[in-house]
């Protein structure tokens, strides 16, 4: 995303903001007017840690999930 595109004035996002926006995204749910608010204050290196720490997350959740499964299968 370019300067030009990013309203005078406006702070950068902080983690806790980018993560509820990585969230929503990996859903499918964004509102028009946060997803024009987060393309002015997030910048793109932001969206691409905090997808990969949401995605390694949910990778874990998951396989830590299946091993209680099995294990109490068994």
């Amino acid at each position: 995303m370019s300067a030009a595109r990013r309203a005078p004035g406006l702070k950068t996002a902080s983690p806790m903001q980018v993560a509820r926006a990585v969230f929503w995204s990996f859903l499918g749910v964004r509102k028009r007017a946060e997803h024009e608010k987060d393309l002015a204050r997030i910048k793109p290196v932001q969206v691409v840690i905090a997808g990969l720490v949401g995605a390694l997350i949910f990778v874990l959740s998951l396989v830590l999930l299946v091993k209680f499964i099995v294990g109490r299968a068994v």
